[in-house]
């Protein structure tokens, strides 16, 4: 198994990383549902555990070493507040399923469908792959939301990932990374909401050391 020695791509959903080592780069989207890479990663697998429910809503509970900062404030627009809300959610769920070392966790499934979904499966999976986890705080800003009136939703949003790391699960040794440009990273999101209520994200893609996030 290849050495663990970049950061992680994201401490939310990254639909177009496979493992650890390959996330920098263009752009670019998680196979497409139907492909052959896509059905391989929906086959049949044991049950996860149950996942504590409040409201209806997966609990998001995760280690105290990994924190955010969600520097995007209320829009007063309730549509495109529940957007970010939602993607909130989703970003720590995710989380939370690679602590718990579960690619199939019900709590990031609750927030993703498709394409996402298929992705930050495969995500989760590498961080299993290497028994690492995510440790740190991350900080995301810079939102930009768009909601149609067919109930979908483009969000363009960026991360700082100068302060989050690799964390190895069997020897609790942090794998602490400068500050580089490919701490910035954009990420460009398509949802829809769907019949609870929720804002799942279907499509996600990426694009490391953005001149838009960079300081």
């Amino acid at each position: 198994m290849p050495a663990l020695t970049v950061k992680r791509c994201s401490l939310g959903v990254v639909a177009l990383a496979v493992t650890l080592t390959a996330c920098g780069g263009k752009a670019t989207d998680a196979p497409a549902q139907g492909s052959d890479k896509a059905s391989a990663a929906a086959q049949p697998s044991p049950s996860p555990p149950a996942t504590a429910r409040r409201g209806g809503r997966p609990v998001v509970e995760l280690p105290s070493d990994v924190t955010y900062t969600f520097d995007w404030a209320k829009t007063g627009d309730p549509a495109k507040d529940a957007v970010l809300a939602d993607t909130e959610q989703r970003i720590k769920a995710v989380d939370m399923a690679i602590a718990e070392q579960n690619p199939l966790h019900e709590a990031y499934r609750f927030y993703t469908e498709g394409t996402a979904a298929a992705g930050t499966e495969k995500w989760i999976q590498s961080f299993v792959d290497h028994k690492a986890r995510t440790t740190g705080v991350t900080r995301f800003y810079d939102a930009d939301v768009t909601v149609d009136k067919d109930g979908t939703a483009a969000l363009v949003y960026c991360e700082d990932q100068g302060k989050a790391y690799n964390k190895f699960l069997e020897t609790g040794q942090v794998d602490v990374t400068p500050v580089s440009k490919d701490s910035y990273v954009v990420y460009a999101a398509t949802l829809r909401m769907n019949e609870n209520g929720v804002w799942v994200t279907e499509r996600l893609s990426s694009q490391r050391g953005s001149a838009r996030c960079r300081p």
